[in-house]
């Protein structure tokens, strides 16, 4: 994923703070210069969530829409993990893929599960049109061996829990640590009953 410090779906105390400082002021990091020069006006669209940049980005692009960005990124990425709705809708309009990996291995889903953006997510469901596309989409893992599930539970974003389970997610898939998605919430959390309660666990 491109934001600074991010692992396994954590980010550091002071790059969260930066990045809380950019969005008090309403604007986002540019692209760093690991973005080749004719992605950069893509890469910034898509970050910032400019509709108009990006369908511009997109006429004058030279290559593919799923070229990497940063850090593996596609622009879909990107759209995801910001939470930018019009751009995802965009970019899935004019056929960016479901299925790019990004240098840690995470598919777009795993940027809008971790965010907690449902209507993304939903999104992305819609557009893959087909319950086997969605399977494969869900069983995706990254380099740590989480799913999609894994990214929304260690969020807590329970509505983006329950949209995934209701479309087949698994809640006791195990990531590289062992870990089962339930295992990722806080206790006592309305997120960790929902996990533990669909994975057959029962909860003090």
């Amino acid at each position: 994923m491109a934001v600074p410090g991010r692992r396994n779906g954590l980010i550091d105390e002071d790059d969260d703070d930066e990045i809380a400082l950019f969005e008090e002021d309403g604007v986002f990091p540019q692209p760093d210069s690991d973005v080749p020069p004719h992605l950069r006006q893509l890469a910034a669209a898509a970050e910032q969530g400019d509709a108009p940049a990006l369908r511009q980005a997109l006429d004058n692009l030279p290559g593919s829409i799923d070229e990497p960005l940063e850090d593996g990124d596609t622009a879909l990425h990107l759209a995801c993990l910001y939470g930018h709705l019009p751009c995802v809708q965009i970019l899935l309009e004019r056929g960016a893929s479901l299925e790019s990996k990004d240098e840690d291995g995470a598919i777009p889903l795993h940027d809008a599960c971790a965010g907690g953006y449902t209507e993304i997510v939903q999104l992305l469901f819609n557009k893959a049109n087909d319950v086997d596309f969605v399977k494969r989409m869900l069983e995706s893992v990254d380099v740590e061996g989480d799913t999609p599930l894994h990214h929304a539970a260690r969020g807590e974003h329970v509505n983006v829990i329950m949209l995934l389970l209701a479309n087949g997610a698994s809640p006791t898939k195990t990531n590289s640590c062992g870990q089962i998605p339930s295992e990722l919430a806080d206790p006592e959390t309305d997120a960790r009953g929902i996990l533990a309660n669909a994975a057959g666990i029962s909860v003090a």
